[in-house]
């Protein structure tokens, strides 16, 4: 079945940064374009990011220049590179891919950035 297991995830100072990753199975992973998402509390899931399957990548206006997207293939991993933190980023973020129309969330990791 499909999996997707985040990592990465903690605490850190506004300005720090943290490297997520997603581990993909049960998909083709070098045909399918993954995204990250993120959910604060009492707010809606909302992209963060995407990246196709050749590694162009798509980012929501505030992630621009602080956050950097990137898969391997070989290794069926995507990366989310996140810097210049800042409390608002505070967030669950989930990484995400749709898999014959089936849309797969993976369990989430907290990101919690200190003022």
């Amino acid at each position: 079945q499909v999996q997707l297991v985040e990592s990465g995830g903690g605490l850190v100072q506004t300005g720090g940064s943290l490297r997520l990753s997603c581990a993909a199975s049960g998909i083709t992973f070098r045909i399918t374009t993954m995204a990250w998402y993120r959910q604060a509390p009492g707010k809606q899931r909302a992209l963060v990011a995407s990246i196709t399957p050749g590694g162009i990548p798509t980012y929501a206006d505030s992630m621009k220049g602080r956050f950097t997207i990137s898969r391997d293939n070989a290794a069926n991993r995507m990366s989310l590179q996140m810097n210049s933190l800042k409390p608002e980023d505070t967030a669950v973020y989930y990484c995400h891919c749709n898999w014959w129309g089936q849309e797969y969330w993976g369990q989430g990791t907290q990101v919690t950035v200190s003022s």
